[in-house]
């Protein structure tokens, strides 16, 4: 029997000293790592891995031109159904979706699939190739909402289809949650984001930002007096939740999007900044997602020591095992079983701690996890003069107020279908304004069937 060979290692910075810089934590393969672990793929006749990925990646395909030394093919061929390969290959949850389905993963490592993407986008962006090209205009006029994920991925299927595309963005620079919600040593901007948003311009997209949709201009006016044929909304969700325990509304309690908001905009990972964010001694974050572990290492870098509560055990915490791992390697404190029941303040109205109560698992609920239940009696006090919440968000109510015909569901998101029709007919909606919170790939996705389906409503 032929041994199988074990995962290419990544190379990364050490931990003690990334904790205290925002440069990328992962370097990355290089041309002969990635031809290696590219040779460990079987290149199966029936992938599995394709199937997994939200917008269909020919995994196989470009892997085989790895191994053949040919990157160039292996990146024409990824462009064909992702226009974000150097974010994927870094922020997807690979591991539970193409990576967690590759065969050599039952009895050993997976291929490392999202380190070969983002091998390919880096050395395609290194060497300024353009793979995605423009196509002669329909002139039928399609307005998308929100330059996230979703909106990028919808905006490029429908350029290559020859729609002239025009993408409202709300704030200064494109990228959505690529640009303000991802913490830098996560998913660089300038190396990055800014290149791929670039990249979609590049097919003819416009991108006007600083436009409010609701505000600055209603879809209503885009559609009855601009021209606009439909329009896509992928505006996200970037309304926070709140426990509405006591304490939430003193000085030093922030929503975690808002916190990874500032300190993107202001650029305070950068140390030449003049603008830097907030941020106490001692932090907790509140929460064990994806989100969770961005907010609590971004506060690490900043300065303080950081600790995040979670009620559930590590086994059921949401966030990414890189990720909780990461954070572990750095220094960051994990009290688990654990849940707020009041955030303190001092007598000017500012943080000086957070009472918890310990919990316990007790029976699965809907989610298919074990409900977590109080400790009568085991309150316990830790001492912060800042906490993050980091429990979640849900789409901005202001689209759907704003639009005749627009239905919601009872938590704020946009009703639409799995093509992203709305009830109101030529909008479609897609990513997290429907779903609520989820990750970058399965906005992607979503933009790409909304594309899709734009396209055949059109066509009739």
């Amino acid at each position: 029997m032929t041994e199988i060979k074990k995962r290419v290692p990544v190379r990364e910075q050490d931990p003690m000293i990334r904790s205290t810089n925002f440069e990328e934590v992962c370097y990355g393969y290089n041309m002969e790592e990635a031809r290696e672990e590219a040779s460990r793929c079987l290149n199966c006749k029936k992938p599995c891995c394709v199937g997994e990925c939200p917008v269909g990646i020919k995994i196989p395909q470009f892997i085989e031109k790895i191994k053949e030394g040919d990157v160039a093919a292996a990146a024409e061929i990824i462009a064909q159904d992702s226009s974000l390969p150097a974010v994927c290959g870094r922020v997807c949850p690979q591991e539970s979706q193409c990576e967690g389905s590759c065969i050599l993963g039952i009895k050993g490592e997976a291929v490392a699939i999202g380190k070969l993407e983002r091998f390919v986008a880096d050395y395609t962006l290194e060497h300024k190739r353009q793979l995605l090209t423009a196509t002669p205009s329909n002139g039928k006029k399609v307005a998308i909402v929100g330059s996230g994920p979703s909106g990028l991925a919808c905006a490029t299927d429908l350029a290559k289809l020859g729609y002239d595309v025009t993408i409202f963005e709300v704030l200064h620079k494109a990228g959505g949650v690529l640009q303000y919600g991802i913490p830098e040593f996560r998913l660089p901007k300038e190396k990055v984001v800014e290149k791929e948003v670039e990249n979609v311009r590049a097919l003819g997209v416009k991108i006007e930002t600083n436009v409010v949709v609701g505000r600055t201009v209603t879809i209503d006016h885009l559609m009855n007096e601009e021209g606009f044929k439909a329009v896509f909304i992928g505006s996200g969700a970037g309304l926070p939740k709140f426990m509405g325990i006591p304490g939430e509304n003193l000085n030093g309690v922030f929503s975690a999007n808002e916190f990874l908001t500032r300190s993107n905009l202001m650029h305070a990972y950068d140390g030449k900044s003049d603008t830097p964010v907030f941020v106490g001694k001692k932090v907790v974050v509140v929460g064990g997602g994806n989100v969770a572990m961005d907010a609590a290492r971004t506060a690490l870098r900043l300065g303080s020591q950081v600790t995040v509560v979670y009620r559930r055990t590590e086994k059921e915490l949401p966030a990414r095992v890189e990720e909780v791992h990461h954070a572990k390697q750095e220094g960051i404190v994990f009290k688990l079983l654990t849940n707020p029941v009041a955030i303190l303040g001092n007598e000017k109205g500012w943080v000086r701690g957070i009472r918890c109560i310990r919990m316990e698992l007790g029976a699965v609920d809907d989610s298919g996890r074990r409900r977590p239940v109080a400790v009568s009696g085991s309150e316990f006090d830790i001492e912060t003069d800042v906490v993050i919440m980091s429990l979640g968000t849900s789409p901005n109510p202001l689209l759907a107020s704003t639009t005749d015909g627009l239905d919601t569901s009872g938590n704020g998101c946009l009703v639409a279908d799995e093509y992203g029709k709305t009830t109101r007919r030529g909008v479609f909606a897609g990513g997290d304004a429907v779903t609520g919170s989820a990750t970058v790939i399965l906005a992607m996705g979503a933009g790409r069937r909304a594309a899709a389906a734009i396209h055949e409503y059109l066509s009739k």
